[in-house]
C-alpha cells in the first residue's frame, strides 16, 4: 500500500469523523429545542416545520446529495474511484464540517435532567441506525460496489464505497430531528408513571400540612416579581417557602414541595404558569390554593391560547379552584381581571391598582437608584416605599404583594422597610453599572406592556444619551407583528438617542413603527446579532449613557 492509498483511507476516515461529529452537535441542538418547548410534540412540530430549510434538510443536504448524484451518474465511468472519495470528502468537510446554529454564546444550555437521559439513550440509539447501516453496506458488502461504478483504475486504493458512505450519512444528518419523536413516544409511559409518582408524593406532603397557607399566583405577566416580593415581604415574620425563578409547571412545583417544604415553613408561594386552557386545574389538583393572586390577563401565549378569551378563562381557574372562605387579590386596573371579583361569593376579595383598587399607589419617580412611590391602603394608611426594581409595572406588583401581606397582618411600615432590601430579579428591568454606564437589564422574554414600561422608564433617564437594544417580542401569534409594530410607535415617540434592533426581519415591523412616528430613522440600526450591537455600543457610549436591554431571543428563535 503506497502512500496515495493512505491518503485515501484518511480521507474516508475523517469523512466518517466529521460527519459523525456533525450528527452529534445537530443531535444535541434539536434535543435542546424539544426540551425548550417543555417536551410538547406539539410546538417542537411546528418549530420544525417553520425551520424546514433552515434547520432540517438545509440547503448543505441537498447540494450535498446533488453532488453524490451528479458524479455518480454523470461522472462514475469518467473519474476513478480515488477521485471520488477526494471530491465527496472536501464537499462533506466544508458543508459538514462547521457547525453555525447557535448564534453567538447559548442563552439557556440543553440541560440533561434524569428526563433528558431517558429520552436521550433512545434518540441516540434511533440515530445510530442508518450510520451503522451504512458503514455495514460500504465496508462489509464489498459485493455490492466491487463490480460496480467504482470498479476500473484505483479501485484496489479504496477501502469503501464511498457512494453509499456519503448518501447514508447525508440521510442520517437529515433523519437526526425526526428521530426525537419515536423516542419521546418510547419514553412517555415512564415519563408519566414518574410524574404521576411525585405529584402522589407532594398531594400527600401537603396533605400533612394542614396549617400551611398555600398562595397561588398566575397572570400573563408579572408573575414571578410578584411572588418574590410576596415572599420577602412575608418572610418579615413567616418562614416561607416559594418555588424558584419560573417553576410555575406540575413538576417544577411538585420538585419544590417534596425538595424544599419543611415542616417549618407556614406559607408556601406557588407561582402558576399556562400555556394552554386546562393547566392551571392540572396544578391545582396538586395544590389547592388559599390565597389566589391574578396579576392580569394579556396576550403572553396568545399563540397555544388562541384567543385572549381563552388566556382569561385559564387563569380565572385560580378562583374557582381557590379553597372556600379563602381570598383573592386582584389587579384593580386589568377590566378582564377586575371582572372575576364577581365569580364567586363565598371568598373575600382584594383589589391593587394603580389607578383603582383597595391598594393604590401615587408619587411614582424613576432614578439610578430605583423607584419611589406612595402605598395608599383603605384604611387611609399611607407610606412612602422605595425599591431598587424600576417600572410601574413593578409598583402594580408591589401593590398585590402589600394586599397580601395585609392578610397575614403585616403593618405597612414593616413592608415598606422589607422592600428596599428586595433584590431585581436578573433580567427583568435589572439596574446594573457598568464603569460610568447604566445598563437597564430587561432581557427576559418581553411582552407589549413591560416592554412600553421599559422604554417609557428609560426616556425618563437624564444622566445621558439613551439607547435601546432589542429584538422585538415573539411567542404573540397573530397579534406579533402589529404588537411588534405598536412597540416601535413607542420607540419613536419616546425621543431616545440610539436604537439597535437585531435581526432584518424579525425587525421589520418595529422599523415600520418607529417611521411612522416621523422619528429621525439616522438613529435606527439594524443588525445581524447582539454581538454586533454590543460593538456598536462600545465604539461610541459615554459615560452617563443608558442602555436598555429589551428582550433576548431563545435559541429556538435565532434569525
Amino acid at each position: 500500500m503506497n502512500w496515495y492509498s493512505i491518503l485515501i483511507d484518511l480521507l474516508i476516515i475523517a469523512f466518517i469523523a466529521v460527519m459523525g461529529r456533525h450528527g452529534v452537535l445537530r443531535g444535541k441542538f434539536f434535543l435542546h429545542i424539544f426540551q425548550q418547548k417543555g417536551y410538547k410534540f406539539n410546538e417542537y412540530g411546528r418549530w420544525l416545520w417553520n425551520h424546514w430549510t433552515s434547520r432540517v434538510i438545509t440547503h448543505a443536504h441537498l447540494l450535498f446529495m446533488f453532488i453524490i448524484a451528479g458524479l455518480f451518474f454523470l461522472m462514475s465511468r469518467t473519474i476513478t474511484g480515488s477521485a471520488a472519495v477526494v471530491t465527496i470528502s472536501l464537499f462533506g468537510f466544508f458543508w459538514f464540517g462547521p457547525f453555525n446554529y447557535y448564534r453567538g454564546q447559548q442563552k439557556k444550555p440543553l440541560v440533561f435532567t434524569p428526563r433528558m437521559i431517558r429520552l436521550t439513550i433512545p434518540f441516540a440509539l434511533f440515530c445510530l441506525i442508518l450510520p451503522v447501516m451504512t458503514v455495514y453496506v460500504a465496508f462489509i458488502e464489498q459485493q455490492l460496489w466491487l463490480e460496480g461504478p467504482m470498479s476500473g483504475e484505483g479501485m484496489t486504493l479504496i477501502s469503501a464505497d464511498i457512494y453509499y458512505l456519503a448518501l447514508g450519512w447525508v440521510l442520517a444528518d437529515i433523519m437526526v430531528p425526526l428521530w426525537v419523536f419515536p423516542a419521546a413516544l418510547l419514553t412517555w409511559p415512564i415519563e408519566k408513571r414518574i410524574h404521576a409518582h411525585f405529584i402522589k408524593l407532594a398531594m400527600q406532603k401537603l396533605a400533612d400540612m394542614p396549617d400551611l397557607k398555600v398562595i397561588a399566583i398566575t397572570g400573563s405577566y408579572g408573575k414571578t416579581s410578584t411572588k418574590f416580593m410576596m415572599r420577602d415581604l412575608l418572610e418579615e415574620r413567616y418562614a416561607v417557602c416559594s418555588t424558584p425563578e419560573s417553576y410555575n409547571t406540575p413538576m417544577g412545583i411538585c420538585k419544590v414541595i417534596n425538595d424544599n417544604l419543611e415542616a417549618r415553613h407556614q406559607v408556601l408561594i406557588l407561582e402558576m404558569g399556562a400555556r394552554y386552557e386546562g393547566n392551571i386545574d392540572e396544578l391545582c389538583d396538586i395544590a389547592e390554593p388559599d390565597i389566589s393572586v391574578i396579576t392580569n390577563i394579556g396576550i403572553a401565549h396568545l399563540e397555544t391560547f388562541g384567543s385572549r378569551e381563552a388566556i382569561a378563562r385559564t387563569k380565572s381557574t385560580l378562583i374557582t379552584r381557590l379553597k372556600p372562605g379563602g381570598t383573592a387579590v386582584l389587579n384593580g386596573d386589568d377590566p378582564r381581571v377586575r371582572t372575576m371579583a364577581g365569580m364567586r361569593d363565598d371568598i373575600e376579595v382584594l383589589m391593587a391598582g394603580l389607578k383603582q383598587g383597595d391598594f393604590t399607589a401615587s408619587d411614582i419617580t424613576y432614578g439610578p437608584d430605583g423607584t419611589r412611590f406612595v402605598v395608599h391602603t383603605p384604611d387611609g394608611q399611607q407610606e412612602t416605599f422605595r425599591m431598587r426594581l424600576i417600572g410601574s409595572h413593578n409598583v402594580q406588583n408591589m401593590l398585590l404583594a402589600v394586599g397580601v401581606g395585609s392578610l397575614f397582618g403585616l403593618r405597612l411600615k414593616t413592608m415598606a422597610v422589607a422592600a428596599r432590601r428586595i433584590e431585581p430579579i436578573e433580567h427583568r428591568l435589572e439596574l446594573k453599572k457598568a464603569g460610568d454606564i447604566h445598563i437597564i437589564d430587561d432581557a427576559f422574554n418581553s411582552n407589549p406592556v413591560g416592554a412600553r414600561n421599559a422604554v417609557e422608564i428609560l426616556s425618563q433617564f437624564d444622566t445621558g444619551r439613551r439607547i435601546i437594544i432589542t429584538p422585538g417580542m415573539i411567542e404573540l401569534g397573530e397579534m406579533e407583528e402589529v404588537k411588534n409594530r405598536e412597540f416601535g410607535e413607542t420607540i419613536g415617540r419616546a425621543g431616545l438617542d440610539q436604537v439597535i434592533l437585531i435581526g432584518a426581519e424579525r425587525s421589520r415591523p418595529i422599523v415600520e413603527g418607529i417611521r411612522q412616528t416621523g422619528f429621525d430613522m439616522e438613529k435606527v440600526s439594524v443588525v445581524a446579532s447582539l454581538e454586533e450591537a454590543n460593538r456598536i455600543v462600545r465604539e461610541t457610549v459615554k459615560a452617563g449613557d443608558v442602555v436598555l436591554y429589551e428582550n433576548d431571543l431563545p435559541d429556538s428563535f435565532n434569525e
